[in-house]
């Protein structure tokens, strides 16, 4: 090309104004790219903060105005000094463009479901599955995502960037870190006394900012997960046995059935003007009505459920780095085998048995890479058919795992109508949303009674017991919130109210000394997942310092 072409095509030679504004490339510093970003994402991404922050407050008082403003120039400060600490010329494109996309992603969740991304939450994105990642893409979401991101994306590939001296960039730099946390400053004691007070009350609301939110939270994560990956696992129950009380008495077969995002609210036996659980009512089984779940997410809830810890004394990392409920069982002598339709164990079963739903081998009950639960129940005897001795079963339900309800029951199970027939819940309304929810909900049901069936035709060899409970709840649009996930503290209750119901056979009973009419008595207290662990080792007689017999639903319910 010779200078006469070059000149030709240089924007200031091209007549028309908004191609000319299209082909200029602007010269910037990296200073001045961050800049313009954390305006961005001040202005545009952080509608849910600044909505949130300044709920119930008078428009027409100055005082709102000051606070607004120094919340928006503090999140413009915030961003700035982020990114100003970790971008380079090298890495600022690549790294600003991925967090513009997954601002866009972000922000798509929190403006239309409510959500919450704190450490706890993206630790369920990052190990959500390729087939459950699918059932929450949508066009609407593609849609938002490409409205917030396809300008800023463009426009950071567009611009050139200056290069300096390394040294002159460090000075800059540094200049410009401190200039940001002055403002940061500056803008917060202008409003300090609204903001401590509701940042001391509403701590959560700090993972509303985006995308630093994005940025905390997965830092905490992968943080956390090297650490785990460098500590050895924990034992617990190391001298966990059965009690003498085993000598003589038939092995027994229990199933543990872990549901997922099933609410009591939505539960047949706690009173919901809908009987969803008819065979659980029929079948006698004991429903505990009053039941809080450790978390809000399957991330949380399942390893803690499983723990000795709980959420009495939660510590995330404690609980992930120590052996399960699953383990003392295994070392007291049982065979214990883990059934997965959903997400895997969390850690929950590591080196014990796993048994992943095949799909390709139940076309009946499976599609598009998701089965229905019943396909747990398939071959089941294969597990006991040969057992020497007590056996434990855990099922992992795909249950009422949102936001695609209507795939997760046969249409035999449609019985109430009209159903919303699409994951993109804001085109359906809440009828139909719930509709969908409550059948999946029956079908749960079903599927427990089954599980009841093949307890029933294993009774000449074992005495056999059927544990069932929810991981955690899900909104349906109660204050305006759908899903689950939100931080526990701010959490509503269908959100962490969750059903628990115990199927117990004669023969376990007697065998083990249980008094049903205790039990009953003790159905409506108010329990938590903290008392699985201990009720489970009560119940099956294994002794082990591990237990604690004030949180065993059955310590007070055994024959002496």
């Amino acid at each position: 090309m010779n200078q006469r072409q070059e000149r030709l095509i240089k924007p200031q030679h091209i007549a028309t104004p908004w191609l000319r504004w299209l082909l200029h490339r602007p010269r910037l510093t990296i200073e001045s790219l961050v800049l313009c970003l954390s305006l961005y994402f001040a202005l545009v991404c952080n509608s849910s903060f600044l909505s949130a922050t300044t709920a119930n407050r008078d428009w027409a008082a100055p005082q709102t105005w000051l606070f607004a403003t120094a919340l928006v120039l503090s999140l413009i400060a915030v961003h700035a000094m982020i990114l100003g600490v970790v971008l380079s010329r090298w890495t600022a494109r690549p790294i600003l463009s991925l967090l513009v996309i997954a601002t866009g992603f972000a922000t798509f969740y929190m403006q239309r479901y409510g959500v919450y991304f704190d450490p706890s939450m993206l630790r369920n994105v990052i190990r959500t599955d390729l087939t459950e990642a699918s059932e929450l893409i949508s066009w609407s979401m593609l849609a938002h995502v490409l409205a917030y991101s396809v300008v800023p994306v463009w426009w950071i590939w567009r611009v050139r960037i200056d290069h300096r001296p390394i040294v002159l960039t460090l000075v800059r730099r540094f200049i410009f870190v401190g200039c940001a946390v002055v403002l940061s400053v500056v803008a917060i004691l202008a409003v300090f006394q609204d903001f401590s007070a509701l940042m001391r009350n509403q701590k959560e609301l700090r993972y509303l900012i985006t995308p630093a939110n994005l940025v905390y939270s997965t830092a905490r994560v992968l943080s956390a997960d090297t650490q785990a990956v460098a500590r050895a696992r924990t034992s617990v129950g190391l001298d966990a046995k059965m009690a003498a009380s085993w000598a003589g008495k038939k092995p027994a077969l229990v199933i543990l059935v872990v549901g997922e995002t099933l609410r009591a609210a939505s539960w047949g036996m706690n009173g919901y003007e809908r009987q969803t659980a008819p065979n659980m009512q029929a079948l006698g089984a004991l429903n505990f009505s009053n039941v809080t779940a450790c978390g809000t997410n399957t991330e949380t809830s399942l390893p803690c459920m499983f723990s000795a810890v709980g959420r009495r004394d939660y510590d995330e990392s404690r609980i992930r780095s120590s052996e399960s409920l699953l383990h003392v069982l295994s070392r007291a002598g049982f065979s214990v085998h883990w059934r997965d339709n959903q997400s895997g164990c969390k850690g929950v079963c590591d080196g014990l048995d796993e048994q992943r739903v095949d799909t390709a081998t139940s076309p009946q009950l499976c599609s598009d890479g998701r089965c229905l639960d019943e396909v747990l129940l398939k071959d089941l005897k294969s597990l006991t058919g040969n057992a020497q001795g007590s056996v434990v079963v855990v099922l992992h339900m795909l249950g009422n795992h949102g936001p695609a309800y209507y795939k997760r029951y046969p249409d035999s199970f449609k019985r109430f109508e009209p159903t919303c027939e699409t994951a993109e819940l804001r085109k359906c309304d809440r009828e139909s949303i719930v509709n969908a929810y409550d059948n999946a909900v029956l079908y749960t049901d079903h599927v427990l009674s089954q599980t009841v069936r093949f307890l029933k035709s294993q009774e000449n060899q074992f005495d056999t017991a059927m544990l069932y409970v929810s991981d955690h709840g899900e909104s349906l649009g109660e204050k305006g919130l759908f899903l689950h996930g939100l931080p526990r503290a701010i959490a509503p209750s269908e959100q962490t109210q969750v059903p628990m119901v115990w199927w117990l056979s004669e023969g376990f009973t007697q065998s083990m000394g249980l008094k049903r009419d205790c039990l009953y008595e003790t159905s409506t207290d108010a329990l938590s997942h903290d008392n699985l662990f201990h009720s489970v080792l009560g119940m099956l007689q294994v002794t082990t310092n591990a237990y604690e017999p004030k949180l065993d639903i059955t310590a007070g319910c055994r024959a002496q």
